[in-house]
């Protein structure tokens, strides 16, 4: 595909994108090749930095509010845990097919993106996104390891 096709079809997609979808998850999928080559980075919070170091810690403030403190924290982050309650709200069939048309438009951005850095998978290693995004996925699942872990010590402290 010549770049001008390939410039026509990212504008394409990306104008489909804006309009359905969050001007976040539009951005994200454009910036892929800025983070394929490294000079874009995700930023690992420091709570998440401190979970990955020693997700099993009791914390220095092990009282039911300092617990709740820091689960609070946690879940700003991850969102929510599994055994949040549900929310009442209930999507009409209209805001479910802008959601898959939105999703639809990001993804068509989001793959587009892609194949402006040619060899991908090389270019991540050589310039250590590959690297990189294995330490940020590292740190979301030591978020989840410690949120549990507070949350059973919450519960065996008789925290509400």
């Amino acid at each position: 595909m010549s770049p001008r096709a390939l410039l026509g079809l990212l504008a394409v997609c990306f104008a489909a994108a804006c309009s359905t979808a969050s001007p976040e998850r539009v951005a994200d999928a454009a910036t892929t090749p800025l983070k394929d080559l490294n000079v874009v980075k995700a930023e690992i919070p420091p709570a998440l930095q401190a979970a990955r170091r020693a997700p099993y810690a009791v914390p220095a403030d092990a009282s039911c509010t300092g617990l709740r403190a820091e689960i609070k924290v946690l879940d700003e982050l991850l969102g929510p845990d599994l055994d949040a309650p549900p929310t009442d709200k209930r999507e009409s069939l209209l805001d479910r097919g802008q959601d898959a048309a939105g999703n639809a438009a990001v993804g068509a951005v989001q793959r587009t993106a892609e194949d402006v850095v040619p060899f991908r998978g090389w270019v991540r290693k050589l310039t250590g996104a590959e690297r990189h995004s294995r330490e940020v996925a590292a740190a979301i699942s030591a978020g989840a390891i410690r949120r549990g872990f507070l949350k059973g010590l919450a519960r065996a402290g008789q925290c509400a």
